[in-house]
Parts: structure tokens; C-alpha cells; sequence
């Protein structure tokens, strides 16, 4: 399962920009991974990893701005078509994340 976060801040404003800054890197220490300009992904083991996750992303949230978090399984995220300047391009998934038991 993947988690999606989309987000539209405002940086108009020194303390807008500390915000904007300040919400990027708690997702990236969470272990999201920059799949567009404030598109972050991670992969998630199961569907109650991922509301650990979103949970903590909702925690985060900063007062101003616009934010969505999408919830895809392996085999959508799979299916997803790329494209690069018209020419397609083939998902590579960020990491590799592995589980021991």
C-alpha cells in the first residue's frame, strides 16, 4: 500500500515559508520520498501501517494550505502510466522497503 500526500502551501511570508519547510521535513523523516513538487509517497506494509502514518501526517498539518493524502494499493500504484516530455517513462519505486518477522 502507498501512501500519497499532496499538499499547496502558502510561501508568501518568512513564517509561511518556516511552515512550509517544517511540514516537508517531518514527512521526509517519517520516510516519505518527493514523487513531484509536494508530492510525497511512502510504502506501507499494510493498511493499519498506513493510518500510522497518516495519523502522524495529520498531526503535523500545518494552519494554512491545502492538503490530500491518497491511499493506493501495490497493483494501482503499479498501473500508473509516467511520461517525461512526451516520451513514457517506467515506475521505480523509491526503496525497497523489507520486513523481518
Amino acid at each position: 500500500m502507498w501512501v500519497m500526500v499532496f499538499f499547496d502551501l502558502p510561501t508568501e511570508t518568512k513564517k509561511e515559508r518556516k511552515m512550509y519547510s517544517d511540514f516537508r521535513k517531518k514527512l521526509i523523516q517519517d520516510g516519505f520520498t518527493m514523487f513531484q513538487f509536494s508530492i510525497y509517497l511512502r510504502h506501507c506494509v499494510s493498511r493499519e501501517n498506513a493510518a500510522v502514518h497518516i495519523a502522524r501526517v495529520k498531526k503535523s498539518l500545518p494552519p494554512k494550505g491545502y492538503i490530500g493524502i491518497l491511499c493506493v494499493t501495490d497493483k494501482q500504484f503499479e498501473a500508473m502510466e509516467l511520461f517525461y516530455e512526451k516520451e513514457e517513462k517506467n515506475i521505480s519505486t523509491p526503496y525497497q522497503q523489507l520486513e523481518l518477522f
